[in-house]
């Protein structure tokens, strides 16, 4: 059994790794960054699969959510291990905050504090959609289409309204089994790159610029995307501030993506 001050949470594919490629690699690398400044401070820590059955939670004095990235996959499972935690063991961030975060429901909530956030339509898992009629209604041409509850551009998609014809059996099958969401496609992800703004304690701590790999619009490197250092604007620095200042309790650790 794992026994450590700080459990760092991951998922099986992680938690011992049997190939490291680039992508492994930056997580051992990061998770090595996090566990030499944790001994700094005289306390342990081992990356540890949330879904390991052998494991006393309660032992460890903290949990830090990292790299638990099949969630979304397995929700309900993720849901019930979540409130197992309850009462049992301080984790970061507050459980709350993460219950909350999980789904990307959260932003209309966001957009009725006054953070701008990029108009959404909620397609709610069940309910047929016309895709074609929505982006007329909307007056958007082309639109990103994705689910709710995700992360790593899981099922995410470039629509054109145009081609909604083509476009409406995959979201049909989406629909059917998951809430999902559109936004307006925004071509200056793909011209310029997305900035995200790394918040600790409420203090901006740094910033980088997420950008595409030719020919795509996703960001993240799962897809070929790359990260660079970037020196946030002042605009920038006020948004992220802004916006976690909307959220009760204060997140330990978060990012705002702009």
């Amino acid at each position: 059994m794992t026994t450590a001050d700080v459990a760092l949470i991951t998922e099986r594919r992680y938690e011992r790794p049997a190939h490291v490629d680039d992508y492994v690699g930056n997580i051992l690398r990061e998770d090595a960054i996090l566990t030499e400044a944790l001994a700094a401070q005289g306390l342990t820590a081992a990356r540890v699969d949330w879904s390991r059955p052998d494991v006393d939670w309660g032992a460890f004095r903290c949990l830090l959510l990292r790299t638990p990235w099949d969630y979304f996959d397995r929700l309900d499972e993720f849901s019930a291990w979540l409130d197992g935690l309850e009462g049992r063991v301080p984790v970061l961030n507050e459980l709350g905050t993460v219950r909350w975060n999980l789904d990307k429901h959260y932003l209309a909530e966001l957009s009725r504090r006054g953070v701008p956030i990029p108009p959404t339509l909620f397609l709610e898992r069940g309910r047929p959609v016309d895709l074609a009629e929505r982006l007329a209604h909307a007056g958007w041409p082309q639109a990103v289409l994705k689910p709710a509850v995700s992360g790593a551009a899981r099922h995410t998609y470039r629509v054109d309204r145009d081609r909604a014809a083509l476009h409406q059996p995959l979201l049909d099958e989406l629909v059917a089994r998951e809430a999902m969401m559109l936004q307006p496609f925004l071509p200056d992800v793909v011209a310029r790159g997305e900035v995200t703004v790394v918040v600790i304690d409420g203090t901006c701590t740094h910033a980088v610029l997420k950008v595409a790999k030719p020919g795509d619009f996703r960001v993240q490197d799962d897809h070929g995307g790359t990260v660079h250092p970037h020196a946030p604007s002042p605009d920038e620095l006020e948004l992220a501030r802004a916006a976690m200042a909307t959220i009760s309790p204060p997140p330990r650790s978060a990012r705002a993506d702009i």
